[in-house]
């Protein structure tokens, strides 16, 4: 299935990564990833990282699926308020998957410090603003709990949020931990660098078909025949993780974005800060120099095609969106995509091994916050392989599902 159309930005921007390597006849190894996207690029380097020999597949070129897509803000919030969240969970484990969320805005900065190459990771500021009283309501609340658990927040009044940002609205919270990255030049980075670093071996244009449990792990067979016995698969496919699940774990939506045209500096906001409100969906605002992206609109996926057609007018709300908020911006959009995305009930991930499949590890990094649980994913995966207990197992596994 396309998981996006239209022209994502990031494709625009980057050299396509050029790699054409599909597996052609039988193999073995010990460790298989399947996907080649953020999450995938990262479980490889966290292996790589200790020593552990793996292999990537891929159906596509690499990283192009949902990575490609995605607008990459990377923050400690969660799709799911907090204030929300300790009423799903319990509350030690629903401030537990906050701060596993901050932590890994530091983890990623490191990851690419570590391998000499930067694809733009940015610290930016966050501004999560109030809609309207009810969203008012929420941020006082979320106010309170991330103070009580020491998180990072600072409240902005509706004259200091006017002042600062230039935004009406009735107020909102701001953290100077956020960040924002190039989500496909992230994995292609970390990808051709364990390639020639690491002998990662990576086999693209290569799709699993059927998988069968083996004595002595898994039998993949491919989509022209080629067979792959391995001793303990990963899956870091996103929605298309379908398959390998017992059953369906998440709810698929499409979301869309777009980018301006260039735009003086003057007009953009103090600190090029994330944006993003309390309504549902709601929109998102970051830049890429002196572009804008916006994104949001999110409608629940019911199949591609419906999802493209939409996409016009999508891109006529979201600039009707953005200049009522800031509308001395003279914003004019010079491309546009969707794309399909999934999400949970409660805002955090799949991650761990479904009961009974020990040797199947699942890296799914579903909601809004899919790159800091992808680092967070890849952490555990390496802890799981390395035979360590990793505590936040207990927040993100499939055990809350009641199995």
């Amino acid at each position: 299935m396309d998981l996006y159309s239209g022209l994502p930005y990031w494709i625009a921007k980057n050299p396509l990564y050029n790699y054409f390597n599909p597996l052609e006849s039988d193999y073995n190894t010990d460790i298989v990833i399947i996907g080649s996207g953020i999450t995938g690029a990262l479980v490889a380097h966290e292996l790589c990282t200790a020593g552990i020999k793996c292999t990537m597949i891929e159906k596509r070129s690499i990283s192009t699926g949902s990575s490609t897509a995605s607008t990459a803000l990377l923050q400690y919030e969660i799709d799911t308020p907090l204030s929300e969240l300790v009423k799903m969970i319990e509350e030690d484990l629903a401030v537990k998957a906050y701060e596993s969320c901050l932590q890994s805005i530091n983890d990623l900065e490191k990851v690419f410090k570590s391998i000499g190459l930067n694809p733009d990771f940015e610290r930016v500021p966050s501004v999560y603003y109030a809609t309207n009283h009810k969203g008012h309501k929420l941020i006082e609340k979320e106010y309170v709990i991330r103070t009580k658990y020491h998180l990072p927040v600072n409240y902005l009044s509706k004259k200091e949020l006017n002042d600062k940002y230039g935004i009406k609205a009735p107020g909102a919270l701001e953290n100077n931990v956020s960040a924002q990255i190039d989500a496909y030049k992230a994995a292609t980075h970390l990808i051709d660098y364990h390639i020639k670093n690491s002998d990662l071996d990576v086999f693209s244009h290569t799709e699993i078909i059927t998988y069968q449990k083996t004595a002595s792990g898994y039998e993949l067979q491919t989509a022209n025949y080629s067979k792959i016995n391995c001793k303990y698969l990963i899956i870091a496919a996103g929605f298309e993780a379908g398959r390998f699940l017992p059953k369906q774990v998440m709810k698929l939506t499409s979301t869309y974005a777009i980018i301006s045209q260039p735009v003086d500096e003057k007009f953009i906001w103090a600190d090029k800060s994330l944006i993003w409100e309390t309504k549902e969906p709601y929109l998102y605002i970051r830049t890429d120099k002196n572009r804008i992206i916006a994104g949001g609109e999110d409608e629940d996926f019911k199949d591609p095609v419906l999802r493209d057609k939409l996409l016009r007018r999508k891109v006529g709300i979201l600039e009707k969106k953005i200049k009522k908020l800031f509308p001395k911006i003279p914003f004019k959009t010079e491309m546009a995509w969707c794309g399909t995305f999934s999400s949970t009930d409660d805002g955090l991930p799949y991650i761990g091994n479904w009961p009974g499949k020990d040797d199947m590890f699942y890296a799914l990094g579903y909601g809004g916050n899919g790159i800091t649980f992808s680092m967070v994913a890849a952490q555990m995966a390496r802890n799981k392989l390395e035979g360590k207990k990793d505590s936040r197992e207990e927040v993100f596994g499939f055990e809350r599902m009641n199995i």
